[in-house]
């Protein structure tokens, strides 16, 4: 598998789909696999082809942001890019960008990463089950 298609996977794992807007664990309106941003509000519907049209149209996007923050992950392996991809699809870039976690992938320190990613499992102060996964899965990656 290529790296889009195991950080695609990595997404409808760990979100979902919810064609309707909902507000997610810490009161952000989401929709879709995950999808947030200004332009969506708490009254928006898609159909399941919207929804897995954006994901795709994100999902080369935060591989794209992943490999220009991290030019180490050019050389690394699909399942590394995909891993770090997932990581910043659910906590964003600028969250990458100032973490012990960027550092590390940085210095190709994948064990070091791979402990380092497990602890953004909170959101809102408190250790979430689905977060806990996720992380998990993104740690397993970035040792293959």
């Amino acid at each position: 598998m290529d790296a889009l298609e195991i950080l695609i996977k990595l997404i409808k794992d760990s979100e979902g789909c919810k064609l309707s807007a909902y507000a997610d664990a810490v009161g952000v309106i989401t929709i879709g696999w995950g999808c947030t941003g200004t332009d969506i509000k708490k009254s928006l519907s898609w159909t399941q082809e919207q929804a897995d049209a954006e994901l795709d149209i994100l999902a080369h996007d935060v591989l794209r942001k992943a490999c220009k923050a991290s030019p180490s992950l050019m050389t690394a392996s699909p399942s590394k890019n995909a891993a770090i991809a997932d990581f910043i699809y659910n906590l964003g870039i600028g969250n990458y960008r100032k973490s012990t976690l960027k550092k590390y992938v940085d210095q190709k320190n994948w064990l070091a990463a791979s402990g380092e990613i497990k602890k953004w499992d909170k959101a809102g102060g408190t250790t979430l089950k689905g977060l806990t996964v996720r992380r998990k899965k993104e740690s397993e990656l970035l040792l293959c």
